[in-house]
């Protein structure tokens, strides 16, 4: 019978995408999960507890708060929750502008422990970033915040993306900088939520030639590449370049509705567009 079969706690995370870490959370903090124990105390969990998971990432993904999901997963996704994302926003916000990498590292970290790494991609730092690039452009110390912030941000996903990456195995997926504007949130982003679900990275932070991105592919055997596009393309050199790759690419970012247009002229079967790090996953995992 379905009911008989028990997942050690390192199966149901790959089968759900969630890490132990957090499913050890849900369970003692909110009572989400009741796996069975072993006489040793190991965690075995009912199979169909995948599908209360995946209840559980459902309302998150709609902006519930963890704290409410219990409450929530008996009742139809049609009923609107209500998260603390917007009061978690604010509180990184108050810490950014405090210049505290203490406090943004608390912030993060808690959150971290509770939501899979593409909740809180989309519910919590991209609704960040927005606010920042707004509250950047009049404020007369925004160079200094932006600085802290981004040597922080791109400190803070760099250590798990390291992390992630040692272990995993098997074909990486390449992501490289297409332009020469300096740190993207956007290409760390995605290589976080790529090593949070299972695929290996390898990054090229810089812009580099066609040429060198084909040597790149030929010495790292990827099984894709993701270009993370800057404001001006040039389509020319981005066709002769992604013929010669004869990869599945991933191409886009934030500013994927500059070049659109660009993007759907050129005859390149293995391109896929993407504008944001959850859709470059989607791809990813599609492929």
């Amino acid at each position: 019978m379905r009911s008989e079969i028990l997942l050690p706690i390192g199966e149901l995370a790959r089968r759900t995408g969630v890490n132990p870490v957090t499913l050890r959370a849900w369970e003692r903090r909110y009572g989400l999960l009741k796996p069975q124990r072993t006489p040793k105390g190991h965690r075995l969990y009912p199979v169909e507890q995948v599908e209360r998971v995946e209840a559980i990432l459902a309302w998150l993904q709609r902006g519930a708060s963890v704290s409410q999901v219990g409450d929530l997963l008996d009742k139809p996704l049609s009923t609107p929750p209500t998260g603390d994302w917007q009061t978690r926003q604010f509180q990184m916000l108050e810490a950014i502008a405090n210049l505290s990498q203490r406090a943004l590292d608390h912030q993060l970290n808690q959150a971290m422990a509770l939501y899979p790494a593409v909740t809180l991609c989309e519910q919590l730092l991209l609704p960040l970033l927005d606010l920042l690039e707004l509250r950047w452009r009049n404020y007369f110390n925004a160079r200094l915040e932006q600085v802290f912030f981004h040597t922080w941000l791109r400190s803070k996903l760099g250590a798990r993306v390291y992390h992630d990456n040692q272990l995993l195995q098997g074909p990486p997926v390449l992501l490289a900088e297409d332009s020469d504007r300096g740190f993207d949130p956007g290409l760390w982003l995605c290589a976080w939520l790529f090593t949070s679900n299972g695929f290996a990275v390898e990054i090229l932070e810089q812009a580099v030639a066609g040429a060198q991105l084909q040597s790149a592919a030929a010495a790292l055997k990827p099984r894709a590449v993701l270009l993370n596009l800057g404001p001006r393309i040039d389509t020319r050199a981005l066709q002769r370049t992604l013929q010669n790759l004869q990869l599945p690419t991933l191409a886009g970012g934030a500013l994927l509705a500059l070049h659109q247009a660009q993007l759907g002229s050129l005859d390149l079967p293995h391109l896929h567009t993407f504008d944001t790090p959850q859709a470059a996953l989607q791809l990813l995992q599609g492929l």
